[in-house]
């Protein structure tokens, strides 16, 4: 009996292969796919007709088709258990070969390593240890990106040193940390490295902030952007930038995919995604570039400009606010925010442009998502005070 585990290839899946390693040895052979490539990779294992193996399928969805074909397998001996955690595979929860979880419980999301975690220890095929605890939870406040909320250093850093090496380097030495070491830590070594690449992610994140396309796909104001590294950090961080968007859409011309990501609550990018044949999580998900994919998030840049940034080191301009805060468009429109009797009004030529709102955030993210406007220099300012 041979076993075999198909995965995803971010931090995710390859944290279920690093346990797999781990339980079974030389006896396990893993695969890491990414969303696209499964479905055929499991049509060639499935024409193998490895009955006498046992299949694990983690952190990936499946098509109909291969619902089939493992229902198919089952029934000719085989053995199949697949785990995963994304809103898209929900469905796949009727079966009984299948688990799929999206909260471990009503305090914590579950991660594809985490339930695999959980599955083979209480099928006693691995041996818990703390550094391994200690592993998985890293992967978990990453995968979900609690990381970000609580603070949680490590977890980011675990990600960073995944595409620091190739996958197979990655693999071999985490799998020897956690064999040989009671907890789990990064080495001096791995500390340093990491310093410098959180410095490269930062000047990358920086750069890209000047290159960012603000649009209307369906019901959304979004930010699209062209980016081929650090997409979690550069999502999130372009979501932090400019939170009136209500997601980031990254393109990746090069592989040919769009990942999705939010820091709202009221967006549903496994929703978004689903509607380009792709799938994920609430705040983070993707989708190949197809053709109706490539109108929405590519065409729709041709024949505009990025966001401009707003007049930095302001002396004046947004800092004192008592006679108002100036915007201006592309299209050199001035706008001025005032708050009068606890409102917040917005003027354009002089005039009242809508009612009133009820705080000075709302008043600019209506400005910004509306008439794409930015901060105003401290010069305008004066100039536009003078004048009115």
């Amino acid at each position: 009996m041979d076993y075999y585990l198909y995965s995803h290839n971010d931090l995710d899946g390859v944290g279920c292969g690093i346990l797999a390693k781990i339980a079974f040895g030389e006896k396990i052979k893993i695969k890491y796919n990414s969303i696209s490539s499964l479905n055929h990779e499991l049509e060639l294992y499935f024409d193998q007709k490895r009955y006498q193996d046992v299949l694990y399928i983690t952190d990936l969805g499946i098509n109909e088709e291969n619902e089939k074909r493992i229902e198919q397998y089952i029934k000719k001996g085989g053995t199949v258990q697949l785990i995963d955690h994304h809103k898209s595979s929900l469905h796949l929860g009727k079966y009984p070969w299948a688990i799929v979880k999206i909260q471990e419980n009503e305090q914590k999301l579950s991660s594809a390593t985490s339930l695999f975690f959980h599955y083979i220890v209480e099928n006693n095929l691995l041996n818990e240890t703390k550094g391994i605890k200690e592993f998985v939870e890293l992967v978990r406040l990453y995968d979900t990106w609690e990381w970000d909320k609580l603070k949680v250093q490590a977890a980011k850093n675990l990600n960073d040193l995944l595409y620091l090496d190739s996958i197979e380097e990655f693999e071999k030495k985490i799998v020897a940390k956690l064999q040989e070491e009671s907890e789990f830590s990064f080495s001096e070594l791995e500390e340093h490295v990491l310093h410098i690449e959180e410095k490269k992610t930062e000047r990358y994140i920086h750069k890209k902030k000047r290159e960012v396309w603000q649009t209307f796909v369906k019901d959304h104001c979004i930010g699209i952007v062209f980016a081929e590294q650090y997409q979690s950090e550069l999502g999130n961080g372009l979501g932090e930038e400019f939170p009136h968007l209500d997601y980031i859409a990254i393109v990746n011309m090069s592989s040919r995919r769009v990942g999705f990501r939010t820091i709202h609550d009221h967006v549903d990018l496994a929703e978004v995604a689903h509607m380009y044949g792709g799938g994920g999580h609430a705040k983070a998900a993707g989708c190949q570039l197809t053709k109706e994919a490539y109108q929405a998030f590519v065409e729709s840049t041709l024949e505009t400009v990025p966001i401009k940034q707003d007049h930095q080191n302001n002396k004046q301009n947004g800092v004192e606010k008592e006679k108002g805060i100036l915007f201006e468009n592309k299209e050199e429109e001035m706008f001025l925010i005032k708050k009068l009797n606890d409102k917040w009004e917005i003027k354009c030529k002089g005039k009242k442009i809508l009612e009133s709102f009820l705080s000075e955030v709302k008043a600019i993210d209506f400005l910004r998502r509306k008439y794409q406007v930015f901060l105003s220099s401290d010069e305008k300012y004066q100039s536009y005070l003078k004048k009115n």
